[in-house]
């Protein structure tokens, strides 16, 4: 979990405040106002909650999935009759044919009024084509939770990228602090004669090293806001502000699980491993309605009900109610039927394509959970370590300070000591951010929800 000093509840009320003016701004852009306040703060939970609310490739995945279900919808429409309104007129005018063969004065109307209900269903074809799309729809759902949890990563990623410039930010600003208020004291030892003119431009020069490097950590700044504003969908002229001065070490991986215990998690829960496999079936339901569908006739039925009218021409209409009713079965060889050897053939490679396909997938996932729980093992010991350079570094400056007023140090020493302690508390906060991100990373190898 997170570690904060603000209770549970003054948290979740400061989450919902961001969130509230982030919407606030989202609605400005969208009405084409400009926002009222061009920074906001943030901080990972808002992150988070905001990540897939507007991001395109969700929005993609989750229109995909209501095309799935459509279809899912129109496949078992196929087994329902269609309603058919009719009418009709004929006219016909001189001699036409008996049905004995004899040639006749057969000029006569006929008017129709009514409707029917009509099926034609290749019902085997249909049960598997039912099938395959109910796969499909499972596919898609899991595709449109990849995705959820992708952009969800990103969000995170990008957010610990910005708390990381502006805790740089921060390093490299009290650096500068300390080196120009040694530069104003070495200028004035140098103006009253007491101290050698080259220390003092070895200070300045120092000082104009950080000077660039503070203004190399105010664009990172920049880059970061407009990363993590283009993840969540925010106007990125917004200047986006980390609710956390410094990044500080999450403890969300547990240290104590094997690579084995997490390759199994992500196997039964990753949904790129359930979309790859509901594709397999997909194609293996495929593969069945084109071998044992055509073995299934095809259903037609017909029933109508209706007024017909008519007679001979010049005499009266005679009328009456008209009913049909028909039933037919019928097969279906060859082409898109039975022995259709290209066909069969055919469908037998897309099951092969779509096992292979799920079992690189399998294979992406194994590699993915063990290198990133490789890392995040590797990471925990690195940010001992610059925790304990950091603790080093400070008391070796404090030390060449202490010499340096006894007469004894040089003021070489003390740029070194200055410089030494900002590489420390810079590889801290560069090892706490990646150790941030490979947790959360881990947790989407794993396919676990991140929070």
């Amino acid at each position: 979990m997170m570690r904060g000093r603000h209770a549970p509840g003054l948290r979740r009320t400061r989450c919902v405040a961001m969130v509230c003016a982030l919407m606030v701004t989202l609605q400005a852009r969208a009405a084409g106002e400009p926002a009222a306040a061009s920074t906001l703060p943030i901080d990972l939970a808002t992150s988070l909650r905001l990540a897939g609310a507007q991001n395109l490739d969700v929005q993609l995945a989750r229109n995909a999935l209501e095309q799935a279900r459509a279809g899912y919808t129109s496949a078992l429409t196929s087994f329902v009759p269609a309603l058919v309104p009719t009418a009709s007129y004929l006219r016909h005018s001189g001699v036409g044919q008996a049905v004995g063969g004899s040639v006749v004065d057969a000029s006569r109307r006929s008017t129709t009024l009514g409707a029917g209900l009509m099926l034609q269903v290749p019902v085997g074809e249909a049960t598997f084509a039912t099938l395959q799309n109910r796969q499909l729809v499972a596919a898609a759902d899991a595709a449109a939770k990849t995705e959820e949890q992708n952009s969800t990563l990103t969000a995170a990623r990008r957010y610990f990228d910005l708390v990381r410039a502006f805790a740089q930010t921060d390093v490299v600003t009290q650096a500068l602090a300390v080196s120009e208020d040694y530069q104003r004291q070495l200028g004035e030892a140098v103006r009253i004669g007491i101290a050698f003119r080259g220390d003092l431009l070895r200070v300045e020069t120092q000082s104009q090293r950080l000077q660039l490097d503070l203004a190399r950590a105010r664009q990172q700044q920049t880059l970061a806001s407009a990363s993590l504003a283009q993840a969540l969908h925010l106007d990125p002229l917004v200047r986006l502000v980390p609710a956390e001065a410094e990044p500080v070490p999450l403890a969300l991986a547990d240290l104590n699980a094997s690579a084995q215990s997490l390759l199994k998690t992500a196997l039964e829960q990753r949904p790129e491993v359930a979309q790859s496999h509901a594709l397999v079936m997909a194609a293996e339901e495929a593969r069945r309605g084109v071998l044992y569908g055509p073995l299934v006739p095809t259903l037609s039925a017909q029933a109508g009900r209706g007024h017909l009218s008519g007679g001979p021409l010049g005499e009266d209409r005679i009328s009456g109610r008209a009913n049909d009713v028909v039933f037919g079965l019928s097969w279906r060889i060859g082409p898109g039927g039975l022995f259709d050897p290209g066909r069969i053939r055919s469908s037998r490679f897309k099951v092969r394509a779509a096992e292979l396909i799920e079992e690189r997938q399998r294979e992406a996932v194994s590699r993915e959970v063990a290198d990133s729980h490789a890392r995040v093992t590797s990471l925990f010991e690195q940010v001992r370590i610059a925790r304990a350079n950091i603790t080093s570094a400070a008391e070796a400056l404090r030390l060449t300070r202490e010499r340096k007023e006894l007469g004894v140090g040089t003021v070489l020493e003390d740029i070194q000591a200055q410089q030494e302690l900002v590489k420390a508390r810079s590889e801290y906060i560069v090892s706490v951010t990646e150790l941030n991100q490979e947790q959360y990373a881990l947790q989407r190898a794993t396919g676990s929800a991140l929070k």
